[in-house]
């Protein structure tokens, strides 16, 4: 974790923050907010438990946990993808997750990306296999407006112990995983305690064996045929 990294994720962690406006977009309830840290400021965006709708697959009130645990997950394989991402039990609408927030531009998504952004999207494929994703859009995948750095959002749908993988990203499917990518996968005697605060047992378990699967594997996986593959809407 570099200095900036550590001390983004030390303000969204102990700061002061206050709502600023709130995202129309979506099902679930997500606000803007100006987090306030000696003296400094960092923008991030406040997913309160009480907004989440419920969903018949999924246990109430926990999206904003396995928000966290992609983040957290992001990090210990060393691919920093995730936006830095805390849980706060104090926000103006109670307990709910926070993340850093990304300035990119919100027109420029997977659907129109050049050729050669679309190569750097095999982390993405690999993650959405590896936290089950259930609703990867093409909008949930960007680039930071300064830096060109690829990040991803919203997993407050992932990691259940059922596939429930549904994805835009597919372009990879039957081809061989880079080893690098490959070698974090590895090593998985740490997550239980990594993740234990986050996810049950069971859904720990499930994501240790997709990673033990991807290891022997070593193939990005086709697209099933006997579900529905993409989310919707796409984007």
């Amino acid at each position: 974790m570099n200095q900036e990294h550590s001390k983004i994720r030390t303000a969204l962690e102990l700061g002061d923050y206050q709502l600023k406006g709130q995202f129309m977009l979506g099902s679930n309830y997500t606000f803007l907010v100006d987090v306030q840290y000696e003296g400094g400021q960092v923008a991030a965006v406040y997913k309160p438990c009480k907004g989440e709708q419920p969903l018949w697959d999924f246990p109430d009130n926990t999206l904003a946990q396995r928000e966290v645990a992609a983040y957290l997950l992001s990090e210990q394989l060393g691919w920093h993808i995730v936006p830095v991402t805390v849980l706060r039990e104090d926000g103006p609408h109670g307990r709910g997750s926070l993340q850093q927030y990304i300035q990119y531009d919100v027109e420029y998504h997977y659907f129109n990306f050049t050729d050669e952004d679309k190569e750097l999207l095999r982390p993405v494929m690999l993650f959405d296999i590896l936290v089950n994703n259930a609703d990867r859009k093409g909008s949930h995948v960007f680039f930071e407006d300064d830096t060109h750095k690829l990040y991803l959002i919203d997993h407050g749908v992932c990691f259940h112990e059922e596939n429930k993988l549904r994805s835009v990203i597919w372009d990879f499917a039957g081809q061989a995983i880079p080893d690098e990518l490959l070698a974090p996968l590895s090593q998985t005697e740490s997550w239980p305690a990594l993740f234990e605060s986050y996810l049950s047992p069971r859904e720990i378990a499930a994501l240790q064996r997709r990673a033990k699967r991807l290891v022997t594997t070593r193939t990005f996986p086709h697209m099933p045929r006997d579900r529905r593959a993409f989310p919707y809407p796409p984007v």
